[in-house]
């Protein structure tokens, strides 16, 4: 605790010295007294913020990105933080910024970013390594570590060290089904699956061709690709003994008239024509779906597969959408506290009943009316198995072209252990 603490009177005492300029005393916390906490929430610590008022002279200027999506329910909750501290004059500007183009953003001028913006987890490698996050030594209004979801804590870490708030646990995929078709117990195998849509004369869909998700078929086998220290190269197992059975099990797959390789377009195509009946997707696609198959409409974790004879169950990548606070901003402890309003239990379940976007808050996400979504619920059934992006670049070419090679029946007949050999070549190449 007297560690937290002291990470707590840092963080005052900087703010303090960015607004007053000159001349004020600065306010620390004593180390040795109690640690400030009210209330039953151990993550509110009242004297923290009560110094870092008292600290604060002037206007607090911030600015904020968010998606262009996101901008009315944005401004809203940063009227709403303004009202929580009516002795502090903000100028809070709103900006819009994609959350996958953060990073680009950011990184083109980090002094002149925004105090607090919006970014995909699997930028934050680069950010961190730019020096452009405010490493989150300290929390004034709630345990950003310890009222989240597991891996959404670790999506926004990196080497142990909390680097951002997560706000939404929804960038992932899953199965969705329709019940007319399937029964619960018969989408717990995709062997099963493809036995009943091939007598009912349906398809089950997923971009196997695609990277983000033929990773599923080798992460859920026990091969895996994973960043490097160095933020940018590849290490991947997708070539080691064993990893050709799970290639024969993808061509298998693709063997199968119930089966087709398909990108999202064709997915939301094929479902509102009634020729799929079942489909690897994201929440994405939830209301399109829904829309389709009406009462029918359902969704769960992904389901098992067939490797030499035996059944493994399907991994995914896990994606997340965080808030991060610039290491540059001038009012840092006020951009920190404006972070954990914007992600914070209250505001998390706000923004799903908005907009359906999947909680991070770990109360948030088990709440009744979340685990009422099935898309989300199913999102959260399949995170046992779901693991952060971390890859770099080099991974998407090769990885795609050999998911379209299997799934297509490996048309040239290569040997597969050097369809393997080659993609990984690729995956851990040197980047120039």
């Amino acid at each position: 605790m007297k560690k937290k603490f002291l990470a707590l009177a840092m963080a005052t005492t900087l703010v303090a010295g960015c607004l007053t300029g000159c001349g004020k005393d600065e306010k620390k916390n004593d180390s040795s007294s109690s640690s400030g906490t009210t209330g039953s929430n151990s993550g509110v610590n009242q004297e923290a913020v009560d110094n870092l008022i008292s600290a604060t002279e002037g206007t607090v200027s911030l600015t904020v990105w968010a998606s262009e999506e996101d901008q009315d329910f944005t401004q809203g909750l940063i009227d709403d933080f303004k009202k929580e501290y009516p002795d502090i004059t903000f100028d809070i500007k709103l900006g819009a910024c994609s959350e996958a183009d953060a990073k680009d953003t950011v990184l083109t001028d980090i002094e002149a970013a925004a105090d607090v913006f919006t970014f995909a987890d699997d930028q934050m490698n680069e950010l961190v390594n730019a020096g452009a996050l405010q490493e989150v030594v300290s929390t004034y209004t709630y345990d950003v570590k310890a009222e989240t979801l597991a891996g959404a804590v670790e999506a926004a870490s990196m080497d142990g060290k909390l680097y951002a708030y997560p706000m939404t646990a929804d960038n992932g995929y899953f199965l969705y089904y329709d019940k007319s078709v399937f029964s619960d117990s018969d989408v717990e195998t995709l062997d099963k699956m493809l036995e009943v849509a091939g007598a009912a004369g349906k398809q089950v869909a997923m971009e196997v061709s695609g990277a983000w998700y033929n990773y599923s078929f080798f992460k859920g086998a026990g091969y895996d690709v994973t960043l490097n220290d160095d933020g940018v190269t590849n290490s991947c197992t997708w070539n080691a003994d064993g990893a050709t059975d799970v290639a024969q099990a993808i061509i298998d797959i693709g063997k199968s008239s119930a089966f087709v390789n398909a990108n999202d377009a064709d997915i939301v195509t094929g479902v509102t024509e009634g020729k799929i009946a079942a489909a690897v997707s994201g929440t994405w696609n939830a209301d399109t779906i829904k829309a389709a198959w009406g009462d029918n409409y359902a969704a769960t974790k992904l389901p098992t597969y067939t490797v030499a004879g035996k059944q493994v169950q399907m991994a995914s990548f896990s994606g997340y959408k965080l808030i991060g606070v610039n290491s540059h901003s001038k009012n840092v402890g006020w951009a920190m506290i404006l972070a954990e309003f914007l992600t914070n239990e209250e505001n998390q379940v706000a923004r799903f009943n908005a907009r359906s976007l999947g909680p991070a808050n770990a109360n948030a996400a088990a709440s009744s009316d979340v685990q009422s979504n099935p898309a989300i619920a199913a999102l959260a059934k399949q995170a046992d198995y779901a693991v952060p992006q971390r890859v770099g670049g080099n991974y998407w070419e090769p990885a795609n072209t050999l998911g379209l090679t299997l799934i297509s029946g490996n048309p040239d007949g290569t040997d597969l252990q050097t369809l393997l050999d080659n993609a990984v070549e690729g995956i851990t190449a040197p980047v120039q």
